[in-house]
This record gives structure tokens, sequence and C-alpha cells, in this order.
């Protein structure tokens, strides 16, 4: 298939341009940043948010499927305003193109941060955080990753035969933040697993790149199978702790107390049983595989 990645210069972009090209999708990456990619992948530098590059690149790929990943992709990095229009003003103009000229299907990301955590009154539900779980961003990123869910949610109300979603992928590990690279935020992972303080701030979550990427790539292939206008999380099963963290998010996360105990069984904070359901995703990237640290000191 030919699938138009945006954003492919990215973190998240380039494993799911390598993982797109290494199950023998015809792949063109397009970002503002130019960058290598894996043999056989076309990158394009361009601004889509300039209606007549957007439309000269689509015009020129005529994609198949689309996954939309371009964006400002860290809370508080611009300001709020910038935040705002550039994340939702890329994604109504990219998964408007895809509906226009005509793809199959198109899939962009979203983020956990939608559920609001991290506010003094936050009190879910219940847990594990699953999609049909309330959501109440309180930071123009997350706001703004709301917003693209709803753009998908719009657009798939007259898109035709162009199957759309959105996917929430959790606290995306790199392969080189694997090997001991600073992660997004900073921290290695080794330290984020020793603190959890630094690791609560997500509530524990994270997912590796390529399997991050290969439910991007399950859903470009299996378009028939994805909920139309749905929105699937995409996080490991397991929590970024040593141990079961019900008692750490009674402690970090007070508000969470009289639902934590559901997390006793040592399953992560979020849920992607969707993704398991819908298109047969299941992450097989563990930290206690992947991590090279020496947890017996």
């Amino acid at each position: 298939m030919r699938v138009l990645v945006t954003g492919g210069s990215g973190r998240l972009g380039r494993s799911v341009v390598a993982g797109l090209a290494a199950r023998g999708h015809e792949v063109v990456s397009v970002d503002v940043a130019p960058a290598e990619g894996p043999p056989g992948v076309r990158g394009v530098v361009a601004d889509l948010l300039d209606a007549e590059a957007r439309s000269g690149v689509f015009a020129e790929v005529r994609p198949e499927a689309v996954v939309h990943l371009a964006g400002i992709a860290v809370p508080f990095a611009r300001p709020d305003v910038e935040t705002l229009q550039v994340n939702t003003g890329l994604a109504w103009a990219v998964l408007g193109a895809a509906v226009e000229h005509g793809a199959r299907v198109a899939v962009a990301a979203s983020s956990p941060t939608v559920y609001g955590y991290n506010t003094p009154g936050w009190r879910p539900r219940y847990l594990p955080l699953d999609e049909e779980h309330p959501v109440a961003p309180w930071h123009a990123y997350g706001l703004s990753k709301l917003i693209v869910e709803e753009a998908v949610r719009a657009l798939a109300r007259t898109s035709g035969d162009c199957v759309l979603c959105a996917v929430r992928p959790g606290y995306v590990v790199a392969p080189q933040e694997w090997e001991g690279a600073p992660t997004q935020l900073g921290h290695t992972m080794a330290e984020r697993v020793a603190d959890p303080e630094l690791a609560g701030v997500s509530l524990f979550n994270y997912v590796d790149a390529a399997d991050a990427a290969d439910l991007f790539a399950r859903v470009v292939e299996a378009p028939e199978r994805v909920e139309h206008g749905g929105v699937y999380n995409a996080v490991a099963a397991d929590p970024l702790a040593e141990g079961p963290v019900d008692g750490l998010m009674a402690r970090l996360h007070p508000g969470s107390a009289p639902v934590a105990g559901a997390l006793a069984d040592g399953r992560a904070v979020f849920s992607s049983d969707k993704a398991r359901r819908d298109l047969g995703w299941e992450p097989r990237g563990t930290w206690r595989d992947r991590l090279r640290v020496d947890r017996a000191g």
C-alpha cells in the first residue's frame, strides 16, 4: 500500500516509517525537518499547514493510507496558542486532504493526556483507564489532542469510503532510549524506573516505539476492522514500576485512591484491550526485557 506518514522524522515517526517499510509498504515521509529514512523510503520536506504545499504533496503521492503524526509532540514545549493552532490545524488539514484525495484509511496520533491527570482534583471514575472513560484535558497540549480526536469524529461523518480513527500512544520509548539516551522529558528510562515520582507523572505508562508502530500499521492494513471515527489506547500491558502501582497511584494521585485497588494485580493504569479486540494488537516490548540496567542492586 502507498502510505503517507506526516512527522516521519520524529521520535515515533522514525519507527512508524521503518515498520511500514519493513512490511512491504511504499512509504513517503513528510516533515518540516529532513531526516535519513530506511532504504526505499522517500523523504519530502514540506510544511503541511501551507495549503499549496499540502495540495502538491497529496496530489503527487496519491496516498492510499495516511498516518498523521506531525505536530508539537510535548506539553509546554511551545506557547499554548501555538500548540493549539499547530496541532489542531494540521490534523484538520491533513485528515481532510486524506479524505479529499481518496485515501482508504487515515489515522492520527492523539495522547493519553486527554484524560486530564496531574491536576489536584483529578479523580478517575475507575481504573484502568479505557476509551470509554470521560476525558478532561487541562493544558493546551491535551486539549489539542482531544480536538484531534473530535476532528476524526467530525470527518468520519462525511468521509465516504475513507476510514478514520485516532491512536493514543503512551510514553513512547525509542530504540536509543532503551540503550540509555534521555527520553522526551530528559530522564533516562533507568531513572524513571528508579524514581516512581518521575514515571508517576505519566501514570507509569510507556510503549515501545516499535509496538506503537505496529498498531499504526495494523490500522493501515485492516481498515475494515477499525472502529470508524473511534480511538484506541496504545500502552504496554505493565506499568513502568518494579511492582504493582496501586499504592503509588494512591500516594501520588490521591484522587485515584478509591479505585486504585484495581491495579493491585500489576496491570497498567491504561487499558489497551480495545486495540487487542479490534486489531489483534499485542504490545511485546516490556521494560523488564528491553531496559539494560542491573535491577538487582
